[in-house]
């Protein structure tokens, strides 16, 4: 292993002095050593190629580090190489969504009345219309339902309608993916609580009382369109079935333990939606039939709304939070508002890679989607960075980046480092990346991205075993250790 010294050990002296009794009289001249030059300083940081041996990945290394108001490139390793970027590809996603629906863009969802009102009955269809919003909740459903209350209504004569066409339709964002993670849910154009549903068991006796509830903040309302049962079985500990709208789950008794909760994903957003707000309606004393799903968009006159915070806020919670509904609701948004009229992640991330081509300065970036759930995405380190420095380090993008602890040599955060980091991180299975802005000791700012990834260990996990599969989370762990050592080299050497 190459020991990292630090600057301030070297500033202050390497080593302390034994006592002896040859120093017990004053010495003619100071005994404390010369102060080392920058340049001595330098000579000391672990070169790359030792801090990548040590991290001993395998698989692929890209990197790049370049200053970020001029584009030089600093330092680089396979800066070409297109790797997955994992969830890195949001803060992509972040700039073409706001480049193109603006920092003030809100995503509203509507209560449309088809007809007249009379005596508190709605003479015709009452439809919910989705616009998008990824942050949609209980909470906000509450107060449009509220707001039906405030109005007098307390019946319809027609349908109740759920729309969430808006956006098109996507049963889940990868189908690579094992059906029941809660990251991976259906996306579309009305969507409730991140589309997922929440999953809890409580043991009684020998056996358990279950849940599924569409719960929020202060909310918990329980649904039926998502069901679970109990098997004894050995494995696996899920599966799943769409029974005509109805998300059917089964559970193998011998994984729930004494007791718990987990999110499990929702496929048909719409219907989640409408059946959680029949039910708030209902405690409003409003009275709707089942919800019935439309593909058109309704005309009428709007009794309610709820818009989301402006997308500013929404994109800085995604990448806070690497949620992967909003990245795809805002890429999609985003392709559909450009006139691309995308009928798949796939079709909307192939125009947002022609948006990065184009107008950030990359080259050959290719996108499955928005949010960087599939590995068949590939970004190269060099058109990262180049994206990085078009949006500059004054830029909202910097704005909206996480702000990162660095991490010594062992692992551990260091608070009082002299550099700070504004970043994305991105995990996936044996696929690890950071990118963003570096400011160095002197203040001088830098762009970057790290991409590691072995994508043949990440090939040979059978899907059943995809959630937490054996050695990922060691390789991650050594993934992102080599990535803050690369940053603190680069922090000392150019930005010091």
């Amino acid at each position: 292993m190459v020991k990292k010294i630090s600057r301030r050990a070297l500033l202050g002296g390497l080593g302390a002095t034994l006592a002896s009794p040859a120093w017990a009289n004053a010495p003619t001249r100071s005994i404390r050593p010369a102060p080392k030059s920058s340049d001595f300083v330098k000579r000391t940081i672990p070169s790359a190629e030792a801090l990548i041996a040590d991290a001993r990945l395998g698989g692929k290394i890209g990197f790049v580090v370049a200053d970020a108001r001029t584009g030089e490139i600093l330092e680089a390793k396979s800066p070409v190489l297109p790797l997955p970027p994992a969830s890195v590809a949001k803060a992509i996603t972040a700039a073409y969504g706001i480049s193109t629906l603006g920092l003030e863009h809100r995503f509203t969802t509507e209560v449309v009345a088809t007809g007249p009102i009379e005596a508190g009955v709605v003479q015709g269809d009452l439809v919910l219309v989705g616009g998008g919003d990824p942050t949609l909740d209980t909470d906000a459903l509450v107060a449009l339902s509220k707001g039906l209350k405030e109005k007098g209504i307390m019946a319809i004569k027609g349908d109740f309608v759920v729309y969430g066409g808006q956006l098109p339709y996507q049963r889940m964002i990868d189908p690579g993916q094992p059906d029941h993670l809660g990251y991976n849910p259906a996306v579309a154009g009305l969507n409730l609580n991140y589309n997922r549903v929440h999953f809890e068991w409580k043991r009684t006796g020998q056996d358990f009382d279950v849940a599924m509830d569409a719960r929020s903040g202060r909310f918990r309302p329980a649904v039926k369109m998502a069901r679970m049962q109990i098997i004894d079985r050995k494995g696996p500990v899920y599966t799943y079935e769409d029974a005509k709208g109805v998300d059917n789950w089964t559970v193998a008794r011998g994984a729930l333990g004494k007791g718990g909760s987990r999110w499990l994903p929702v496929r048909r957003p719409d219907l989640y939606a409408g059946e959680v707000f029949q039910v708030l309606a209902r405690s409003d004393g409003i009275r709707l039939p089942g919800p019935v799903v439309s593909t058109t968009p309704p005309t009428g006159t709007t009794l309610a709304a709820h818009s989301s915070r402006p997308l500013m806020d929404v994109a800085r919670g995604m990448l806070k939070y690497s949620t992967n509904l909003t990245a795809e609701v805002i890429g999609l948004s985003a392709s559909s508002a450009r006139g691309e009229a995308p009928e798949s992640l796939a079709a909307s991330g192939a125009a947002m890679a022609k948006w990065m081509n184009t107008e950030l300065g990359a080259r050959r970036a290719t996108f499955q989607d928005h949010s960087g759930l599939s590995d068949r995405s590939r970004v190269s380190a060099n058109d990262m960075v180049k994206a990085l420095v078009s949006a500059g380090p004054d830029g909202y993008l910097h704005d909206l980046m996480k702000d990162l602890t660095p991490l010594d040599r062992l692992g551990r955060p260091v608070y009082d480092s002299s550099y700070s980091i504004k970043a994305k991180t991105g995990t996936l299975n044996f696929v690890s990346s950071l990118a963003g802005y570096l400011t160095g000791p002197d203040g001088t700012p830098l762009s970057f991205a790290i991409f590691t990834a072995d994508l043949d260990r990440r090939a040979a996990i059978p899907k059943a075993e995809r959630e937490r599969p054996k050695g990922a989370k060691g390789w991650s762990r050594q993934s992102r250790w080599l990535q803050h050592q690369l940053l603190s080299r680069w922090a000392l050497t150019y930005g010091g």
